[in-house]
């Protein structure tokens, strides 16, 4: 019995960790192709917008991995030649009714991606068909899961770069950056989440909090006066229309 267990461990397919990153994900990043075993693999990384859609975009290349022990904790090691700033790594720590993940970031930024990537998550991102790129950003963080209750303590920044959209005549619409800040040892109170414009003739800007309820966001999408017109219908589909302004609401 010994033997059989040992055995299961050592040899555990690179399949069981797809299943858990479906699972996890709702079934928004699958890990198609999983090869090796759950200690030494790699996989194509695809997003989907979940369950019954039909949307689905792959990331070039294969997303590889190590997973090894770290004193108490696991240390997983994660390279994508196509996205990740060389190699990425993540320690694991599981507790009793809770479990954490901390991000060791490489220096400058963690990964990129192109935007058009997103239109595989489904509505709304498979209507705006964006371009550009996302870039992530990180000092570092650290993402506890406690019974139900997801507690953030560091910094994550999520760049959009140059962003565009077919639905718009402009060559591009601006670049953004969406900010996500939380504080562990202040227990109980939601992590600061922040949206604002770098450039662009679409302005973008709003804030709210993430707690174990979920994302609270308001913010606001405006158009520079010579290109209102060009962004019109943009701005209809983004959120509620006020006049010249279109309200984004989440949660």
């Amino acid at each position: 019995m010994v033997g059989v267990f040992t055995a299961l461990v050592v040899f555990a397919p690179a399949e069981w960790l797809a299943r858990m990153v479906a699972s996890g994900t709702s079934q928004r990043v699958l890990l198609s192709d999983a090869r090796g075993t759950l200690w030494s693999g790699s996989a194509v990384v695809v997003l989907t917008g979940g369950p019954g859609s039909r949307d689905a975009t792959a990331l070039p290349g294969r997303f590889e991995w190590t997973l090894g022990l770290a004193g108490t904790a696991l240390s997983l090691k994660a390279r994508h030649d196509c996205c990740l700033n060389d190699t990425v790594t993540m320690r694991l720590k599981p507790g009793f009714g809770r479990m954490s993940a901390t991000l060791v970031p490489p220096p400058g930024w963690v990964g990129q991606w192109p935007s058009a990537l997103l239109s595989g998550l489904g509505t709304p991102f498979n209507t705006l068909q964006l371009g550009g790129r996302m870039r992530v950003l990180s000092p570092g963080l650290t993402v506890e899961w406690v019974q139900g209750r997801v507690i953030f303590d560091g910094a994550l920044d999520v760049e959009v770069l140059q962003a565009s959209s077919r639905l718009t005549t402009l060559d591009t619409l601006g670049s953004y950056r969406f900010s996500i800040n939380g504080n562990a040892s202040r227990p109980g109170e939601p992590s600061q989440v922040t949206l604002v414009t770098t450039e662009g003739a679409l302005k973008l800007s709003g804030s709210g909090t993430w707690s174990a309820n979920g994302l609270r966001f308001r913010g606001e999408a405006t158009a520079t006066e010579n290109e209102a017109a060009a962004l019109s219908n943009l701005l209809n589909i983004i959120g509620r229309r006020s006049g010249a302004r279109s309200v984004i609401s989440i949660g």
